[in-house]
């Protein structure tokens, strides 16, 4: 019987059959080089579609620039102690209802027509989309400020509030004018919003004044009657007394008058009185003369009117004072030396985009193409049947039939793998040379390279 002998290349070196499937191969470089170069194409073909679709993808994406200003929200200027501020919402919130009126919708149309934003979309786009679009692009955002245990705030002390204004758009510049533009607004809206308030508080207070003088003047003339009633003579040898209560007034407005300004509310009633009483005094006396029970009943409404006025008084002074108030706290809006907002950092044409990420987006599309390529070869190997490696073999041909006979190189082959290694050897030997050489000739000294490092030349 004859045998035929054949070299045959196993992945592993032949050895005994075992009884359990053996997986050592996979710890071999041997076996991965092995599936490169039979599987090379699974690789390849997965791999530059989809890489080149992502590096594409990433080189064609339109670019978006964002330009972003700062505002702060600027104490008062002048000390609360002296001067109490009109409007007294947090600032906060007053930022939140600016940021609202700033984005209402004619205002973003506005925008965009002055600007003539997105001029491809806009014919395709109605106005609620291209109010929505706006919205997209547009941020106003409080910035957080990180505090340390050294800088943190005393309880009498306001924080310090910073929010963020900013826009994306295509084109640099015109993300930076619109964000100016929406600065703009929030500050206009800012002031005006401010200056209505305190403008209404004394609108509103100077009413209530204003209604209080007139009950107040009202009520003096009735003291005014009453006194002149209760002063004149009950029978013709009496003494008149409507001067000694005239005496008593011009005194008490010359006491008065030492401590207070004409506008007092306290003096320009005593004149009011003053002036009732001489104009009842300067009229003719009444036809009839009261009973005897009239003394008494004047008596008792003169001490509830001067009673109810004394009341009305202090009503009065403390709406006056709240009335000078409002009027400084409306001047100190109008002057703008109260709490205000203030840019701190101008929107600037921006010099790179934010998105997209070009070297995040080609890395991303490298690692879809590396596990593509690879899972291909995986599924190409799994589906494969053929014989690779001894276990294959044994698994179906009876091991006893099978017998190992090791390689005999030949002094030709021998000759040809020195050979090749020698011409590795110098290859290797002459590129590193040339390496050399081209840094001797085209980079700078050693030593310079060495100082631009430590100055961080280079980064």
């Amino acid at each position: 019987m004859m045998a035929m002998l054949q070299k045959v290349d196993f992945e592993d070196h032949f050895e005994a059959p075992q009884e359990v499937a053996d997986s050592s191969h996979l710890l071999s470089p041997a076996y991965y080089w092995a599936l490169v170069k039979r599987r090379w194409l699974y690789f390849l073909l997965p791999f530059t579609v989809i890489a080149s679709a992502g590096i594409g993808a990433a080189l064609l994406w339109p670019a978006t620039y964002s330009s972003e200003g700062k505002i702060l929200v600027q104490s008062q200027q002048i000390p609360t102690e002296l001067v109490r501020p009109t409007v007294t919402s947090a600032a906060q919130e007053r930022i939140q209802v600016i940021s609202q009126r700033t984005m209402t919708r004619d205002n973003l149309i506005a925008i965009a027509d002055k600007f003539q934003l997105f001029p491809d979309k806009r014919t395709l786009m109605s106005a609620t989309e291209l109010v929505a679009l706006m919205k997209k692009q547009t941020k106003v955002a409080p910035v957080d400020l990180q505090l340390d245990f050294k800088q943190r705030l005393r309880p009498d002390q306001s924080p310090t509030i910073v929010f963020s204004v900013g826009f994306e758009y295509a084109d640099p510049a015109i993300a930076a004018r619109v964000a100016n533009e929406l600065m703009t607004r929030i500050l206009n809206e800012d002031l005006r919003d401010r200056t209505s308030r305190a403008t209404d508080t004394t609108k509103f207070l100077a009413r209530e004044v204003q209604k209080l003088q007139a009950d107040n003047t009202a009520l003096d003339t009735k003291i005014a009657q009453l006194r002149v009633l209760q002063g004149k003579p009950a029978t013709p040898g009496a003494p008149d007394q409507t001067s000694n209560t005239l005496g008593q007034l011009k005194a008490e407005l010359v006491q008065k008058s030492a401590l207070y300004s004409e506008r007092h509310p306290a003096i320009q009633s005593l004149k009011r009185q003053i002036e009732a009483i001489e104009k009842a005094a300067s009229s003719p006396p009444p036809s009839s003369s009261p009973d005897a029970g009239a003394p008494n009943a004047v008596s008792a409404s003169l001490e509830a009117l001067v009673a109810q006025q004394e009341s009305m008084q202090k009503n009065l002074e403390a709406a006056s004072a709240k009335l000078a108030a409002a009027r400084l706290g409306e001047n100190l809006e109008k002057d703008q030396q109260s709490e205000k907002l203030e840019i701190i950092e101008q929107p600037t044409v921006p010099q790179e985009p934010i998105k997209p990420n070009r070297p995040k987006v080609a890395g991303l599309a490298l690692l879809v193409a590396l596990m593509a390529g690879a899972g291909l070869v995986f599924v190409a190997e799994i589906m494969d049947k053929g014989i690779r490696r001894s276990a294959d073999l044994y698994a179906i041909v009876d091991s006893q039939l099978i017998v190992s006979i090791p390689y005999i190189f030949t002094k030709a082959e021998a000759r040809r793998r020195k050979l090749r290694l020698i011409a590795l050897v110098v290859g290797a030997v002459l590129v590193f040379a040339a390496v050399l050489v081209g840094a001797y000739l085209f980079l700078p000294p050693l030593d310079l390279i060495i100082a631009k490092a430590r100055v961080g030349l280079f980064r």
